[in-house]
């Protein structure tokens, strides 16, 4: 089997380059440099938050970016570190130290590649709004809650991993704050929020760094003020090379141990980067090639962790940078990287003076722009199995576990789907007479006319274990026995293990009563599966109709004949 021709792995930036001109080289160099400086002060906010070093956040960014604009299905995806992933990847680390994270990043990247081989790109898309904002809402509370530290300056000698329990603690040392702290924090905050006032093309974060830092340096040096930690009060001098790859050990223990987080991560990455892309094909006009964004996103996160990174996903807020300043096709994400990269080895030294609380204010911003207050007002208003979904997302989040409210989450889409189609999922029963234009567009009548003895149920939907069990149901539940049961299908796109268990059961009972069953309308698809399963024995080939008319013609003749003999046998 040639298995190349069967996987969807075409990166754009392959078929974007065939007709590259100065001009788009222009465009994107432009826009390149802009999100390569509004991605650092985000690469070294969500480093720290995660519990890494501001070095491994750009590291992230660098390498991770540079592939995922190389090798995605999309023209103008920016990746990197984002904040969906802070609390996952802190939790990862607390548990099973930086090993533990770079297996687990390792092996979602390896199902992100498996989740695109097989082509599931366009399914993780339609996975529920509700959850998709209820966990996403949750990340935002749970990342502030993280930033009440630093934001205020307070002194406290260990803070409890769980968010109520943080919250205990902030509350009991609140009489620690840091008015100073504080106060940086409060004017970058002040900074990011004006800055857009001013142009959208400013990157408010940078800007506001650069002045808080500015103004803190000013303060200790000249006028004495301490009090106010800065990166490299924290971390020490930080190195600015690039980290040699190393290997990760891995073992079939680690591996069943981190498997939740894995799959935690692959799924939240899936979800994030298709939907950055999903807003960028809107803005854009083009079209994602969902499956090797996954591939792409995966071999991203294969890497990574081999040069101490962590996980990589599409980001929504430096995609829409990328395209506001003129990026068309990814060469503008592999500008971003470079630029990165060139700032991680010639400016490193100066990270060292940021102070943490302007770190602080940045992400509070990030966490504001995450919760999406007004889309959770919507829902809100929305029937109750909605809110109930969001409601229920967003409290596994934040007080429990990320990879517990995925898992439950994506349980929720299944059954929620699963109720629909089965409330969607209509059983139609006739006697006498059919009209069997009804559910075509054609305008006149033709009805057919029934003999008594036979019964047509028609099963308007899939055939899967959920109607099943209602067809069931309702067979037994009828009254008098029929001649003949005429099984309407028409309308079933396909059919299940258990539906073709429940009609194996319906044909063997009906025939140990002496009645007939034929099965009418009939598609290809379903026959196919039909004679995989051998029905076409238990009925007789010529019981399986391709059309109503012929499967009534035949029940009354049945009936007809059942008659005669019973009026000779008298």
């Amino acid at each position: 089997m040639n298995l190349s021709s069967k996987v969807e792995f075409k990166p754009k930036f392959f078929t974007e380059i065939r007709d590259y001109n100065v001009g788009k080289l222009k465009d994107d160099l432009v826009a390149g440099i802009v999100v390569g400086i509004v991605a650092l002060p985000l690469a070294i906010a969500f480093g720290i938050a995660s519990g890494v070093t501001p070095t491994v956040g750009l590291i992230t960014a660098i390498i991770g970016g540079f592939l995922v604009s190389a090798l995605g299905g999309n023209s103008v995806q920016i990746g990197g570190p984002t904040g969906a992933f802070i609390i996952i990847v802190y939790n990862i680390i607390q548990n099973f130290g930086l090993t533990g994270l770079a297996v687990a990043t390792f092996m979602a990247g390896v199902i992100l590649v498996i989740l695109g081989v097989f082509k599931l790109g366009t399914i993780i898309k339609f996975i529920p709004y509700p959850i998709v904002v209820g966990f996403t809402s949750g990340i935002a509370l749970t990342i502030f809650s993280t930033q009440i530290v630093d934001l205020f300056g307070l002194t406290i000698d260990k803070v409890p991993s769980d968010f109520i329990g943080k919250w205990i603690v902030y509350i009991k040392h609140f009489d620690t704050i840091s008015v100073g702290t504080f106060l940086v924090g409060l004017f970058t905050i002040i900074i990011i929020s004006l800055t857009p006032r001013v142009s959208r093309k400013l990157p408010g974060a940078l800007i506001a760094i650069i002045v808080m830092t500015v103004v803190v340096y000013c303060l200790k040096t000249f006028l004495g003020v301490s009090g106010i930690e800065t990166i490299g009060d924290r971390f020490g001098a930080m190195s600015h090379d690039i980290p040699a790859p190393h290997q990760l050990g891995l073992d079939m223990n680690t591996v069943n141990l981190l498997l939740p987080s894995a799959f935690t991560i692959a799924i939240l990455g899936a979800i994030e980067s298709l939907l950055s892309a999903t807003v960028a094909d809107g803005a854009t006009g083009n079209n994602t090639r969902s499956n090797t964004e996954l591939i792409g996103q995966g071999i991203a996160n294969i890497v990574v962790p081999f040069f101490g990174g962590i996980p990589v996903t599409g980001a929504i807020a430096r995609t829409m940078t990328n395209i506001t300043n003129g990026g068309r096709t990814p060469v503008a994400g592999v500008v971003h990287a470079v630029v990165l990269l060139l700032i991680f080895l010639f400016l490193m030294p100066l990270i060292n003076y940021v102070p943490m609380a302007c770190l602080a204010g940045v992400l509070v911003v990030v966490a504001y722009n995450m919760s999406g207050w007004r889309t959770v007002r919507g829902i809100l208003k929305n029937p109750k199995s909605d809110v109930a979904v969001l409601v229920t997302t967003f409290l596994l989040t934040v007080i429990f576990d990320l990879t517990i409210a995925i898992e439950i989450g994506l349980l929720l889409a299944i059954l929620l789907f699963l109720r629909r189609v089965t409330e969607n999922t209509q059983i139609k029963v006739f006697s006498n007479q059919i009209d069997i234009s009804d559910g075509t567009e054609v305008t006149h009548k033709e009805v057919l006319n029934v003999a008594d003895g036979v019964e047509i149920y028609e099963i308007d939907g899939p055939f899967f274990f959920g109607i099943a069990n209602k067809f069931d149901e309702m067979m037994h539940n009828m009254g008098d026995k029929p001649m003949v049961r005429i099984i309407r299908m028409r309308h079933v796109p396909f059919i299940d293990s258990t539906g073709i268990h429940n009609l194996e059961t319906l044909i063997s009972s009906s025939r140990s009563e002496g009645i007939h069953v034929v099965l009418s309308g009939v598609t290809p698809q379903v026959r196919t599966v039909l004679e995989n399963a051998k029905i076409h024995n238990l009925i007789g080939e010529d019981h399986i109709c391709d059309h109503i008319t012929k499967a009534v013609v035949l029940a009354n003749s049945l009936v007809e004949n059942r008659q005669h003999i019973r009026q000779i046998s008298w």
